[in-house]
């Protein structure tokens, strides 16, 4: 059973949708399919920064002073 579709109206700037057409006729891919895998991909990277966030939101804090210091340590700067 194919997957339901939302139809949307979005305006793309003149220059982006030129190479968003030149990109579907050279991957033979549909513009709405490029669209979507960008959007997806968009959205899976903020889920993993959210996650990551959500992971380290019980570090304890450190100031600024303490934490130039370790990277002085560390070699970092």
């Amino acid at each position: 059973m194919p997957t339901e579709t939302k139809r949307a109206t979005i305006y793309l700037d003149p220059d982006l949708h030129k190479a968003l057409r030149l990109k579907s006729v050279e991957t033979s891919r549909s513009l709405s399919d490029l669209v979507n895998a960008a959007v997806r991909e968009a959205l899976s990277e903020d889920a993993e920064d959210l996650a990551a966030f959500k992971a380290r939101a019980a570090e304890p804090l450190i100031s600024y002073d303490e934490m130039l210091k370790r990277l002085k340590k560390d070699g970092r700067i």
